[in-house]
């Protein structure tokens, strides 16, 4: 039995049960001692490339792009390629330096590319493979009965997987059916390593070798100007690794999964804590929480929000409600865990986590504030907050930023391109959910306003902090950097009734303006209206397009003239477009001479703090104009202007606008295009409104002055009519990337815990979730989500993997809430049977929840459910709308290979100005 602990933790065991290994205890078997296995990845790289491919065209095409590895590999063959002299490209030698791997291709003309295509031709995919090599203990008495796993990182890489060395002639074929592991490609720092299963069993007497093949692309985003470090040359980056993983059962800490608040004055800032874990070998659930009893738990105490199970190889959060009775000033907070091993064994863990204590906030010093709050009311989150010198008589309006791509903010080093402390006013810098986040679009910006709400919650907690509050309805001023600028008009274009001013710097545009997807390989073969239909998943993130709604925001945008990272001509683009919609908006834009994409000047100079400053002073009430439009792509994510909200669109994918004009009387004309139903606060109407919409006279219902809104819905004879309702029903979906709004954690529903395929690919997502947007989620089967539907404990987002031998699946379907129905044990869409090796990826209506979705991730055969896979949207730029069906075509000619897709339309049903088939 272990007795010797990390400082971090220690163990209580219940007598013959095995231990639950600590961080430390975990890494004593993984390459060390007579009876450990050791791994090597051999410095000698093949690589393949480039080739051309937009930003995210990988997820459409097979990572090993031309190769089709289930075939001998010929190393002398030669594959097209766009960039080369000669049109053709073929297999180069590099070497690799302590898992530092930079590949590059002087060869390639890329000035004279770049010449013409700008930024747009330096994306290129590359495929790259060297070998794994794995060596048996030395000896022999104590091998495990099963294999051990590898933890590979591959940091800056897309997709990675692990083959045996022999021909597919020596094996059988599905040894060759590579699973993909999705890369740590944003080299986000809370990310545990992949758990990759051999694909065959390791030698006990020799050692064996496996092939590595990583899909290596370049995107400008991830990798910058070459230009800058003084050559024509894009060079990509990859740092990869690998280390034994031992088959027997542990489970370990996590501790960089963390969400732990700074405490001041002996205070917890934030109710929530959150301890991460991960297991090996088995599945582990925690059943019960608690501070350590005579230790602490008279000034504090914590409660395990539900219980938590860990699959092997998956990382959780364990949520904890966190209460206060006294101050508690101690370094560490020791919590026992009561755990369940999957065969029933108990144990119990006491976790020590550490305590950040700071002194309360003055005029003249402060510390920055790791506060947080239960997201949603289920998952522990963190943001960060600035305090104000001095405490106001009135309310003062909070500053929201944004922080740029890559940047930790919760590691409180972030200042130099953030704006400084203020006078009376909070900081509120989120996290988006991660370093990256969705670049702040969907469930990043419900973030970004879910931080903000919190704070003034837990200010009111305490009476010496409640004269700081602000209301947590305030509107803000909002200001971001580089990504975060480019969020900050997103963020204020879908809710710009919450924002009082906004203050983007160094932004670019969109991102199909900040890399062009001029050299998509899909854009050779692709039907265009089939193209179109899939682009809609990029056009509510088109920043563009929704500057109409901010023309009466008083706006600075700055932008170094200098800059690197971002071409300042994206902010003069954004401004030109917002003085086309309004001549005379209330817009500045700033152009620093010389200035680089982070500067100090950017916020901290004295002119962008006036305007801060006036914003502040500015009557708090809004100021309706006498005209204005409202533009929406997807309801569910758009707020208000000026009271007006569009609830439903005619046909979903396509830009909705509405044109508000306030005559001298007070009457209200109001003209919708793509519009269905709208929403509109009372606060803007009066017994003197008349209100007309496309010219028909709408009379105010009975009761309207006592209900919160509005709602006005045209019928399909072009007549509009008017209610008032308690709730409203806002059109739910609008492209796939909607199932990453979850009210809570995602259950991952695979057919059996034996169907092999379907847990790696359930694990495989669970972790890219967790890396990209540490998004918790849990793994059931069938049968537990049955049971979890029907005791209505199914309350999150909800992933349905496999095909029709998934019961859960079917007894959905069967209710017949979408197209997509099962035919004799085939998925058919309107009555039309998809063809077996399709995969097929579509949103559905939640089992039991209003607030929630389902995602279908259906596939007959291995090779379909890794395609489909590779289509979850975890990066934004992925253009998936609400339903498509691909097939191996999509291997070789990507998006091209989609034979169907489009856009759900209200209440779910087909939507054929938007589908095509």
């Amino acid at each position: 039995m272990t007795t010797a602990l990390a400082v971090c933790c220690a163990l209580v065991l219940a007598a013959a049960v095995p231990p639950v290994m600590s961080s430390s205890d975990a890494q004593i078997p993984l390459g060390q001692g007579p009876n450990a296995w050791r791994v090597a990845i051999s410095d000698s790289w093949d690589v393949l490339g480039p080739f051309p491919i937009h930003a995210r065209e990988q997820h459409f095409l097979s990572p090993s792009f031309p190769l089709n590895l289930s075939e001998p590999i010929d190393y002398g063959a030669k594959w097209s390629s766009a960039y080369a002299d000669t049109g053709e490209v073929g297999w180069s030698k590099a070497t690799s330096s302590d898992g530092l791997l930079e590949i590059s291709f002087p060869d390639v003309r890329w000035a004279s590319l770049r010449a013409t295509e700008g930024w747009a031709v330096l994306q290129h995919h590359a495929v790259l493979r060297t070998t794994i090599t794995l060596y048996p203990p030395s000896e022999r008495s104590r091998f495990p009965q099963d294999p051990p796993q590898l933890l590979v990182d591959v940091i800056q890489g897309s997709f990675f997987a692990v083959l045996p060395s022999r021909s597919p002639a020596e094996l059988d074929a599905s040894a060759f059916m590579p699973k993909w592991h999705i890369g740590n490609i944003y080299a986000m720092k809370a990310s545990p390593s992949n758990t990759v299963a051999l694909p065959t069993v390791p030698s006990l007497d020799e050692p064996t070798t496996y092939d590595l093949f990583v899909s290596g692309d370049y995107e400008i985003r991830l990798f910058g100007d070459p230009t800058v470090r003084g050559s024509d040359v894009p060079k990509l980056s990859i740092n990869i690794s690998a280390r034994v993983q031992p088959p027997e059962p542990w489970l370990q800490l996590a501790s960089d999964h963390d969400v732990l608040p700074t405490f001041v004055s002996g205070w917890a800032f934030g109710d929530a804590l959150g301890v991460g874990l991960r297991a090996n070998g088995d599945t582990w659930t925690v059943t019960r929480a608690e501070v350590v009893t005579g230790r602490d738990s008279e000034e504090v105490s914590v409660a395990l929000l539900r219980e938590t199970r860990i699959e092997a190889g998956q990382t959780r959060v364990l949520p904890l409600a966190l209460t206060q009775h006294a101050a508690f000033t101690r370094d560490t907070l020791p919590v026992a865990l009561w755990i369940t091993r999957g065969n029933g064994q108990a144990s119990t863990l006491i976790v020590e986590l550490p305590v950040r204590q700071i002194p309360a906030w003055d005029t003249d010093g402060f510390e920055g504030i790791v506060a947080t709050y239960l997201s949603g009311g289920a998952t522990p989150t963190a943001f960060v907050a600035v305090p104000p010198k001095e405490a106001s008589e009135e309310p003062v309006a909070p500053l929201l930023f944004l922080h740029g791509a890559g940047v930790p903010v919760l590691d409180l080093n972030f200042w130099l391109c953030a704006p400084p402390r203020q006078r009376h006013s909070w900081l509120v810098v989120p996290t988006g959910r991660t370093e990256w986040g969705l670049d702040w679009h969907g469930p990043s910006t419900t973030d970004a306003w879910a931080a903000l709400a919190a704070l003034p919650a837990i200010l009111s907690a305490r009476a010496e902090w409640a004269p700081w509050a602000y209301p947590a309805s305030t509107r803000v001023v909002l200001l971001g950097h580089s990504n975060g600028g480019q969020g900050a008009w997103h963020v204020a274009e879908r809710f710009p009734d919450r924002v009082r001013a906004l203050v983007p710097a160094a932004a670019y545009m969109k991102a199909q303006a900040y890399v062009p997807l001029l050299h998509s390989r899909s854009a050779r073969f692709i039907d265009p209206y089939m193209r179109a239909v899939l682009e809609t998943a990029l056009t509510p993130d088109d920043n563009d397009l929704f500057v109409s709604n901010l023309v009466d925001t008083p706006i600075l945008a700055i932008h170094g003239g200098a800059d690197e990272n971002v071409p300042v001509w994206h902010s003069r683009a954004l401004v030109d477009t917002l003085k086309t919609w309004n001549p005379a908006a209330n817009v500045t834009f700033r152009e620093d001479p010389g200035e680089p994409h982070c500067y100090d000047g950017a916020f901290g100079d004295g002119r962008t703090q006036a305007f801060i400053d006036a914003s502040l002073d500015a009557p708090l009430a809004l100021q309706r104009p006498r005209s204005f439009t409202l533009t929406v792509a997807i309801p569910a994510e758009s707020g208000p202007l000026h009271g007006f909200r569009v609830l439903v669109l005619w046909t979903p994918g396509r830009l909705a606008r509405l044109t508000v004009t306030m005559g001298d009387d007070g009457t209200l004309a109001v003209f919708s295009r793509n519009v269905r139903a709208i929403a509109i606060h009372r606060e803007v109407l009066s017994p003197e409104t008349s209100l007309s919409i496309e010219g028909q006279a709408l009379p105010l219902p009975h009761g309207y002055a006592s209900a919160p809104y509005v709602v006005a819905r045209k019928a399909a004879d072009g007549t509009w009519t008017a209610s008032t309702e308690t709730t409203i029903h806002i059109q739910p979906s609008g492209r796939a990337s909607a199932i990453l709004q979850s009210p809570g954690a995602l259950t991952l529903v695979v057919p059996d815990r034996a169907d092999g395929a379907s847990l790696s690919a359930a694990l495989r997502l669970a972790h890219a979730l967790d890396v990209y947007h540490k998004l918790d989620s849990s793994i059931v089967d069938a049968r537990e989500a049955v049971a979890l539907r029907d005791g209505g404990a199914l309350d999150g987002n909800v992933v349905v993997l496999g095909d029709a031998r998934n019961a859960f699946l079917a007894e959905t379907l069967a209710a017949a809430r979408t197209a997509f129905a099962l035919r004799d044990g085939r998925l058919a869409l309107e009555g039309r049977v998809i063809g077996r090796g399709s995969s097929t990826l579509f949103l559905h209506p939640h089992p039991t929840a209003d607030d929630a979705v389902m995602m279908v991730l259906f596939a007959e055969d291995d090779a379909a459910l890794e395609r489909v896979l590779r289509l979850f949207p975890i990066r934004t730029g992925i253009t998936v709308p609400d339903w498509l069906v691909l097939d191996s075509e999509a291997d070789a000619i990507g998006a091209a290979g989609v034979h169907a897709a489009g856009v759900w339309g209200d209440g779910w049903t087909m939507n054929g100005g938007m589908s095509s088939f």
